[in-house]
């Protein structure tokens, strides 16, 4: 092969490796969400009147607005002088982070800024869980505890404080559902080392719970 056949190959796949890396990285940035929706909705009573568990999700996706509205239900910023959030946290810790999982690749919520940073540009919905739903509905939810923001805490502190926090959260999400006629299951049953590998989740970061979130199956 001459030089000059060479040296045109080499050009051809700097050319195919940078256009991948672009693309890559255009798919990777952060997604920025609407201003969520803080009025209206059913009232108190009739949401936990109506609070329940569904596993039937239809394939429909959830609107920006929607999952902005869903977000800040379950963890966002309500007080912003102070940061504090809808969802209390032992010593205000603010230990969980809300990994989003949608067909488009994985994110995390960022509370502050109302808005998605990239984790991966892959559909991670299917490894969220071990029913087949999951991998079907637009929006699976990952609650996972940073060690690292608790402190002095260890033990059992550790195990019961999050796993609280945990529940407070998805919670919300369940009230948030049942007020905007959503479906929406909580779930513990999670692959956790395998997914912890998938998504480069440090040893001090630990999965408490998984949740799905879309609209019922017609």
């Amino acid at each position: 092969m001459s030089k000059q056949v060479l040296r045109l190959f080499g050009l051809v796949m700097l050319t195919i490796i940078s256009c991948v890396t672009l693309a890559v990285a255009q798919e990777l940035k952060p997604v920025p969400l609407p201003p969520p929706q803080t009025s209206g909705g059913k009232p108190l009573m009739q949401v936990l009147k109506d609070r329940q568990s569904s596993r039937e999700f239809s394939g429909q996706q959830l609107s920006p607005q929607v999952l902005s509205n869903l977000l800040w239900a379950a963890f966002g910023v309500n007080r912003p002088d102070s940061g504090k959030r809808t969802a209390p946290s032992a010593m205000n810790w603010q230990e969980i982070d809300i990994y989003v999982a949608t067909p488009d690749g994985l994110y995390v919520y960022d509370a502050k800024a109302n808005a998605l940073n990239p984790v991966l540009a892959q559909d991670v919905r299917g490894a969220t869980g071990t029913q087949s739903f999951v991998k079907e509905a637009p929006v699976d939810l990952v609650y996972v505890a940073d060690l690292a923001k608790t402190g002095r805490a260890g033990g059992e502190d550790q195990i019961l404080y999050t796993a609280a926090d945990t529940g407070l959260i998805a919670q919300n999400v369940y009230l948030f559902c049942a007020s905007e006629g959503l479906a929406v299951v909580v779930r513990g049953s999670v692959d956790r080392p395998a997914l912890a590998k998938l998504i480069k989740l440090r040893p001090d970061q630990k999965i408490i719970l998984a949740q799905t979130v879309g609209y019922p199956k017609k």
